[in-house]
């Protein structure tokens, strides 16, 4: 790459006016291409971005947000966590936010401190950012709350319920309810009689979708709910589920809340000498990167992190950048059951054995059930 210098050969930072020079346009025009507006052509932003590239331009952002009032900076506000969903959904945010041109502050809040969202978009509001993306999966203060957070600029939730008042409020990667319906539907489809759950812990709003989404699934399908089984996410209390339930002969189909948990769960059935899937079926949630290695691997549904953080920030770009339009039309996020070696029917009920009645002739049954007659000398009969 190569960049412009000055007299004498001292390094100077290129200005818009040496792009303009070089592709051949105004100076207006490529203060339009950097801005994204309408009514420039493909091959004049295609020649103002080479220009660009190859003088190792960069934009001004602080002269710009003087001229727009605009920073061009997204603020993030999420749980500080190493758990798989979270960071996921951040990292996608993450390669979201690059992609749109904008600049990203994150400020991390804790579990257990019910300040910590207020406190951290006061941060970001300070910094000055455009748009605030919420992805707090924790409800801290109890889901029927009221408004407690007022903002001038516009915001995305990501996954929760909102307590956020904001001109423009937009909402995304809700679905998780319905992913939960469809794990267990393909469980009841498999022919299960019913299907119990290893939930996730109830102050987290996803592990509440997924248990309503299992819940609601049964009772449409006129199926009994068993007791939920509760975990905190982690392998360790999918091993002590799988203990627990283990010891219930009448479980042939479990829906972990999240991948983990289902692993930690196989485990111990595996340990107990339940197998999985011949005697009772797993299905997780997640689709983290070692469920399909662990043995058997893991039928599971797979979250669209990439999807629900693209279609998120492209609308809250739009509500900075076009606040007099309506927001952007939402889509559901799309469901991917992804069907592993963990899952099958569930096993044929044990023979019912009944004793005959002393001194009467049993009836036969079908060729191979019934067992020949003993031996004349008392000995035990023989076996083809």
């Amino acid at each position: 790459m190569t960049r412009g210098t000055g007299r004498g050969g001292s390094a100077a930072a290129p200005r818009s006016v040496d792009v303009a020079r070089l592709a051949g346009v105004s100076q207006k025009t490529v203060s339009r291409v950097f801005n994204d507006e309408q009514y420039v052509s493909a091959e004049v932003r295609r020649r103002v971005l080479e220009a660009a590239e190859q003088l190792g331009y960069r934009r001004n952002n602080a002269a710009r947000a003087l001229a727009s009032g605009r920073t061009r900076s997204i603020g993030v506000v999420t749980l500080g966590t190493a758990l798989y969903g979270p960071a996921s959904l951040l990292m996608g945010v993450e390669r979201a936010v690059r992609d749109t041109g904008y600049a990203l502050r994150v400020v991390n809040t804790m579990e257990g401190d019910p300040a910590g969202i207020a406190g951290a978009v006061d941060s970001l509001l300070d910094q000055g950012v455009d748009g605030i993306v919420i992805s707090e999966p924790i409800d801290e203060e109890g889901a029927d709350s009221d408004v407690s957070l007022r903002v001038d600029v516009p915001v995305l939730v990501l996954g929760a319920p909102s307590a956020v008042a904001a001109p423009t409020l937009l909402t995304a990667g809700d679905g998780a309810d319905l992913m939960a319906r469809t794990a267990t539907q393909h469980l009841l489809e498999l022919g299960h009689a019913t299907v119990h759950h290893l939930a996730g812990p109830q102050r987290w709003f996803a592990a509440r979708d997924r248990l309503e989404g299992w819940h609601a699934t049964l009772t449409a399908q006129g199926r009994d709910a068993p007791p939920v089984v509760e975990g905190d996410w982690s392998a360790a209390s999918g091993y002590r589920a799988g203990r627990e339930l283990a010891q219930d002969g009448a479980v042939t189909a479990v829906f972990a809340a999240n991948d983990d948990m289902a692993i930690g769960l196989i485990r111990a059935l595996t340990e107990a000498g339940r197998r999985v899937p011949e005697d009772i079926s797993v299905v997780g949630f997640d689709d983290v990167p070692v469920a399909a290695y662990v043995t058997p691997p893991l039928t599971t549904v797979r979250q669209p992190f990439d999807t629900v953080a693209q279609e998120g920030l492209k609308r809250l770009v739009h509500a900075v950048e076009n606040p007099e339009a309506d927001p952007l039309p939402s889509s559901d996020p799309p469901v991917d059951l992804v069907v592993r070696a963990s899952t099958a029917p569930p096993p044929p009920p044990p023979p019912n054995r009944t004793t005959p009645a002393r001194g009467r002739r049993t009836p036969s049954r079908s060729r191979g059930d019934a067992s020949p007659p003993p031996l004349p000398d008392g000995g035990p009969p023989s076996h083809h």
